[in-house]
Order: structure tokens, then C-alpha cells, then sequence
């Protein structure tokens, strides 16, 4: 049978998932869907791929809004750093936060979910190289931060790093996978289109590509 591209590229992606995966649980692949137009997503769509990725919130408004009304299983992440002036925006289409970092976000979103009647799935973004150019909270704040998101009634389901880019990339994997363990986390959001075979070695339950679906952008 002849598929699209993007198609052949994730049944490709999924068979090496399941290759290397070390326990039950089969990760969750986010087609990351930033800045590709809705014509080069709709074959995925088709198919029945669920997880898509933006990383800005109105282009993800103009280009799911209607889509997700017609498809409503279609689970939106927004991957991308969350700015507390465009968190109202964000509720209205996202159905994961894989960005949260910092108490002033955490806040607005607990308020705006409060008005909104909305509860996204989250996860709080690590600074796991303790990069000064990165988001994200450092790994000796991270059971505080938690118990922070707690008592606001976030639904904090697990941790996401993008970790520095250099050859020590397993290691941070293998880091992130015991800070999960140690807070009880199910979910782990790690690995993009270059190491996301090593992010499913070390327990991630989430990974983010984009390349390797749908090619290089333009």
C-alpha cells in the first residue's frame, strides 16, 4: 500500500520505537507540526496519528481550531515556552503544557483553568544541564516547585528536559528518568528527532519529532 511520506516515515519511527523499548509502555509520538501548513498534517490526521506539537500559541490557533472541533480525539502540545500574557490563548487550544517554569506561570495558569474550566496536562520543563540561556527549574528546586503546582490544583502528570547538545546526552536522559522516579512522575516528555531512541531507553513516555515525519523544514 502507498502512503504519504509522513505516513511511512512514522510507521518507521514506531517500528523502532518498539524495538528498543525496554518495558510495557509504548511512548507517544508528537508529530511536531510547527510550522508546517494543515494541507502537509492532513494525511497524518487521516490516518489516525493523535499527537501533534506547536510551539506558539496563535499559529496553533489559526491552524487546529477547526480541525479539532472535527477531530476530537486530536491531543495538541504546545512544546514551545508559555508566556503568562498569552496562557488564556493557550487553554482555549492545548491539551498539554510541556513548558511550565517558573511560579509566575503557575499561577496564571491555575487561574486561568479556574475561569476557563479547563485542566491541561502538564509537565514541568527541567533545566537539566543547569544551562543559564535555558527555561526550565533547577533539579535542586524541583520537589518544592512540585509541591507548589500541588497546592494550585495543576494536573503536574510528569518532567520534559532538552537537554544541552553535546555528547553527553544519554547521561542527561538517564539523569531525568531518576528525578522522574524520585517525584513519581508515569510520564517523562524527552527526545526529539536525533536521540529519541535513547530518551525511550531511559523510561520517556513522550517524544517530540519533527524531521523525521514530515522532512526538513524550509
Amino acid at each position: 500500500m502507498n502512503f504519504h511520506k509522513s505516513i511511512n516515515n512514522l510507521i518507521s519511527i514506531e517500528s523502532n520505537i518498539k524495538s528498543n523499548i525496554l518495558n510495557s509502555t509504548i511512548p507517544k509520538i508528537i508529530a511536531v507540526s510547527k510550522t508546517f501548513p494543515i494541507i502537509e498534517i492532513i494525511p497524518l490526521i487521516d490516518h489516525g496519528h493523535i499527537h501533534y506539537g506547536e510551539n506558539k500559541v496563535q499559529e496553533a490557533l489559526d491552524k487546529w481550531s477547526d480541525i479539532k472541533i472535527k477531530n476530537i480525539n486530536i491531543k495538541l502540545h504546545l512544546i514551545g515556552r508559555l508566556q503568562t500574557n498569552k496562557v488564556k490563548s493557550a487553554l482555549r487550544i492545548f491539551d498539554f503544557i510541556h513548558s511550565l517554569d517558573s511560579e509566575k506561570l503557575a499561577n496564571k495558569i491555575s487561574e486561568e483553568q479556574s475561569k476557563q474550566g479547563k485542566r491541561p496536562k502538564i509537565f514541568i520543563q527541567v533545566n537539566i544541564g543547569n544551562e543559564n540561556q535555558k527555561s526550565g527549574i533547577n533539579k535542586e528546586e524541583l520537589i518544592d516547585f512540585h509541591k507548589f503546582c500541588e497546592s494550585l490544583n495543576l494536573d503536574v502528570i510528569g518532567t520534559m528536559c532538552i537537554p544541552p547538545n553535546d555528547e553527553n546526552v544519554k547521561n542527561y536522559f538517564s539523569e531525568m528518568k531518576k528525578i522522574n522516579e524520585k517525584l513519581n512522575f508515569k510520564d517523562l516528555s524527552m527526545g526529539m528527532s536525533g536521540d529519541y531512541i535513547e530518551a525511550i531507553k531511559n523510561n520517556a513516555t513522550y517524544v517530540r519529532i519533527g524531521s523525521k515525519i514530515f522532512g526538513s523544514r524550509d
